[in-house]
């Protein structure tokens, strides 16, 4: 079985988000099950030299985008068995960041073409192409409407895996000829239709084989209006070629007995380094030693990672027997808030508004606590980080946190977390109560919940095979 891996962003060449950790992380367990697979993404100019001096040219062609003839290399890189394929063009990618642009319609239309014409000049033909979010869901319709008339196309068939269905890539109705070349008989409900827009993500669910999500309840969820992004009604329709799969977390780069960026380890046998690595972050960011329980937020900065919720409530936690230290970026209101209350509290918390990888692993590694009170999460991956460091997660149950985070129940003792589940600022509260109780009075019951999720099988080869067995069955198809 052949497969190309069709990305916008790969760690460790270019990361914004969870798509980046996919990209990484799923290719190299379906290589372990005997798939032979490649990954193919634009060469953005932020790619580290270290890679770009590595990549060998393979070929390059010219790709009509409309009336622009745009040029189109090839490089290739190898690593750890894969082939990882960049589309070279600095008109569209040699840009500061990933995204963002006024143009993104016609940088991504752009690359979903020169992956489908590249195909064959690179000699990898997949049986199956899997393409991934927005920026590579059209790629689906064209191979059925534009490239139909290629006969070494025809067989292959196509996985969407929807990341985040907030975004979905919308443009005017000219957007079909003027970037697509593509004629209007696909403005139908069932194509790319979207009040009177053309919408990529649409027409990929519309023209894939089958459909993806990221977890199993993300996948039940998004049927319904206050998920669905304005999409729920089509995402009922497609049932039948729609599926949920939990995203893995790399648990060879995830291990606090092995973590280069944390400064003590330790593991089920042995927790004596959680303590001491707790003490460090303390010093490291210029809090006290107190004997209070350490929560962490390690988040974007933005509604939908449940900081309206917190908001109402930091205040009133900040006054319990806790102290806190939160790491990301986003909307400027909630970075001005979090520096507030850490002018307001220095003793209390610590405010670093930036993202730095070995900051966020000194907190997954020295935190008693991670607080997820997400609006909505297809997967994410904080909360299985966390536990594999022993770091009880506090989320709220929807999506890939539902799924992860089982519940602690005192009663049976057993469970990896605590939730809530409506989104409101007083069951936020009331689960960090739940779970300051229990640190507090139950030691043995939080050494216990702090032991389940480190011993939690949050890896890839699972997620991989549920993958491989989708891409058997749609071969197969007729």
């Amino acid at each position: 079985m052949k497969v190309l891996f069709v990305t916008s962003e790969c760690h460790p060449f270019i990361k914004t988000g969870g798509l980046g950790d996919v990209a990484w992380s799923l290719p190299r367990a379906l290589k372990e099950e005997g798939v032979e697979i490649a990954v193919i993404l634009p060469k953005y100019s932020q790619i580290p030299n270290r890679f770009k001096i590595k990549m060998k040219h393979v070929t390059n062609f010219t790709v009509n985008v409309s009336y622009r003839e745009q040029y189109c290399g090839v490089e290739s890189l190898k690593m750890d068995g894969i082939t990882y394929y960049f589309i070279d063009n600095m008109y569209y990618f040699d840009r500061e960041g990933a995204y963002g642009y006024i143009d993104d319609g016609e940088r991504f239309s752009f690359f979903s073409q020169a992956v489908i014409e590249a195909m064959e000049k690179i000699k990898f033909i997949p049986d199956v192409l899997h393409v991934n979010d927005w920026h590579t869901a059209i790629i689906p319709l064209l191979l059925k409407v534009k490239y139909q008339w290629i006969e070494a196309f025809r067989d292959i068939k196509t996985v969407l895996t929807i990341h985040n269905l907030k975004f979905q890539g919308v443009y005017p109705f000219e957007a079909l000829g003027d970037l697509l070349s593509i004629g209007d008989s696909v403005m139908v409900d069932d194509g790319v239709e979207y009040y009177g827009m053309v919408n990529y993500m649409k027409g990929g669910i519309n023209y894939a084989d089958w459909v993806t999500t990221v977890s199993p309840t993300y996948a039940r969820e998004i049927k319904y209006e206050f998920y669905g992004e304005g999409l729920h009604g089509l995402m009922a329709r497609v049932d039948y070629k729609l599926s949920g799969i939990v995203n893995g977390i790399d648990v060879k780069l995830n291990n606090p007995a092995t973590d280069t960026f944390i400064p003590f380890n330790f593991s089920t046998k042995d927790l004596s380094g959680k303590d001491r690595c707790k003490k460090a972050l303390r010093e490291e960011l210029g809090l006290p030693q107190l004997e209070v329980p350490l929560i962490g937020i390690i988040s974007r900065l933005t509604d939908q990672k449940g900081l309206d919720i917190l908001a109402p409530v930091l205040e009133e936690l900040l006054n319990q027997e806790l102290q806190m230290v939160v790491v990301g970026t986003g909307d400027r209101r909630y970075e001005d808030m979090f520096h507030y209350f850490a002018a307001k509290y220095p003793n209390k918390i610590s405010s670093q508004m930036r993202f730095d990888l070995g900051l966020a692993q000194r907190v997954y590694a020295g935190c008693d606590m991670m607080m997820v009170p997400s609006q909505f999460e297809p997967c994410g991956l904080t909360q299985m980080v966390s536990m594999r460091y022993g770091t009880v997660p506090i989320v709220r149950e929807t999506g890939g946190l539902k799924d992860t985070v089982i519940p602690y129940n005192e009663y049976t003792g057993k469970g990896l977390g605590f939730t809530f589940t409506n989104y409101d600022s007083e069951d936020l509260k009331n689960a960090v109560y739940r779970a300051l109780y229990v640190y507090r009075d139950q030691k043995d019951a939080w050494r216990k919940i702090m032991l389940a999720g480190m011993k939690a099988d949050h890896s890839w080869t699972r997620s991989a095979r549920e993958y491989e067995a989708i891409y058997r069955d749609i071969i197969e198809m007729e």
